[in-house]
């Protein structure tokens, strides 16, 4: 690996730890985490499924 991907690697492993606490700041439970988590991805999955079937 080139110096430039483990800057990249060590960049996202920093944003995913600033996402995490600002989401654990919320102080929510894991029963209510893992119900917005899935909310989310259901979301993304839907916008990205009608952009492929209007491009495509």
């Amino acid at each position: 690996m080139s110096q430039g991907n483990w800057v990249q690697i060590v960049a996202l492993f920093g944003w995913l730890i600033l996402a995490a606490s600002g989401f654990a700041s919320y102080r929510l439970g894991w029963r209510e985490s893992i119900r917005m988590a899935l909310l989310w991805a259901g979301i993304f999955v839907a916008v990205a499924l009608v952009f492929s079937l209007a491009m495509g």
